[in-house]
């Protein structure tokens, strides 16, 4: 049976993280990014890679700290609860976990890379406005001993400032086949890839790229030909599990910032905390966090464990997370009031992230579709 209570090295890892982001990225720093049209802190950035979290899923041998998945989920709720952006999930969680279960050489050599905080990775997936990535349709035509790809992906997360990507092609078969789908690893200043920006409200970096006859070689395939989604699929999961541990984080950070209000704010010379209807909403949303904390922690434990068994776990994780999220901000910016609405108010921030992260790499719909499907229904 897999535990759920927390070691005493991942409660160490944990009171570190902690300390550091309350110092180097509080909430205020997203609003720094922000007003200075920045999708990050690179200084953060370099300050995480010398604390060994870029490499936390990197082996040992390619310079990383290799700590696992619930490693992973424990540094991403921590950055959760304070907004702190970063790369984190895109190139250190999903790529470092897609190049570690392709067997060559280049990937060695990426993922020490990784791990240096050296190379940062987007990885392209999707093609439409849902999470599908057997529905992949850009193309990756053969061309003498390589490949040609065209088409676009949308919705990239850190796809305009990643110096590198993984993008999954179509090689054989059509959208909607999980077999013909190939793993490209590509360097961004590759000739005929152009890269858009895509404005979302959560400040973070998300991009359209476009994939012109963009010349690939077979040393560029990541993992198998025609078997790209297996390499990439425990990539994704690592990815979501990590995202609903943020989004776990986000939810206690929307928490406590509310809790905080209503034990300050008053009304009729009362704390508006000690209004009754007040205290069962509390009361509601702790429990719901408590249960959701549980299923992330879950997650982590079965990736890290037994990979091939957690698609179950990691979308139930996700659709939880993404479910008691929204929950969170919704009762926060409400029991803030009208000023809740402000931008002078830190709680829409974690709005913002919120409604973000319900969409990337899965929505509640898709995550709910998974799991049914792993029960047989």
């Amino acid at each position: 049976m897999t535990s759920l209570l927390e070691t005493e090295d991942e409660t160490l890892l944990r009171d570190s993280a902690r300390g550091f982001l309350n110092d180097a990225s509080p909430v205020s720093a997203l609003r720094a990014n922000r007003e200075q049209g920045r999708p990050f802190d690179p200084g953060l950035w370099r300050e995480m890679a010398q604390m060994g979290w870029t490499g936390v899923l990197v082996p040992e041998e390619q310079g990383g700290a290799d700590m696992g998945h619930r490693a992973a989920g424990i540094l991403s709720e921590e950055m959760g609860q304070v907004l702190a952006a970063s790369p984190f999930i895109s190139s250190a969680v999903m790529a470092a976990t897609a190049l570690r279960g392709a067997a060559n050489g280049r990937a060695s050599d990426a993922l020490a890379q990784i791990a240096a905080g050296e190379s940062i990775y987007a990885i392209a997936v999707d093609e439409g406005p849902k999470h599908a990535p057997a529905k992949t349709a850009l193309r990756a035509e053969k061309s003498g001993n390589g490949y040609r790809l065209s088409g676009s992906k949308t919705f990239v997360a850190d796809g305009s400032s990643a110096n590198r990507v993984l993008v999954l092609a179509r090689t054989a078969g059509e959208a909607g086949d999980t077999s013909g789908l190939t793993l490209f690893d590509i360097d961004v200043e590759r000739t005929g890839l152009s890269r858009e920006a895509i404005s979302t409200i959560d400040s973070r970096d998300h991009a359209r790229l476009n994939f012109d006859d963009l010349e690939a070689t077979g040393e560029d395939i990541v993992g198998e030909l025609d078997n790209g989604f297996a390499t990439l699929r425990h990539g994704l999961e690592a990815g979501q599990a990590t995202l609903a541990a943020e989004l776990s984080g986000l939810t206690a950070g929307a928490y406590a910032m509310t809790i905080g209000y209503l034990k300050e704010r008053k009304q009729f010379d009362r704390t508006i905390g000690s209004f009754q209807a007040l205290q069962h909403r509390a009361a509601h949303l702790f429990s719901e966090i408590e249960i959701t904390a549980s299923a992330v922690i879950n997650a982590g434990r079965i990736l890290d464990e037994s990979p091939d068994q957690a698609t179950l776990a990691v979308s139930i994780a996700k659709a939880r997370a993404t479910a008691t999220a929204k929950l969170a901000v919704s009762e926060g910016v409400q029991m803030h009031g009208g000023i809740g609405m402000t931008d002078e108010y830190d709680i829409g921030f974690f709005m913002k992230r919120a409604r973000v992260g319900a969409e990337w790499l899965g929505d509640y719909g898709y995550h709910a579709a998974q799991v049914a499907a792993a029960r047989g229904f």
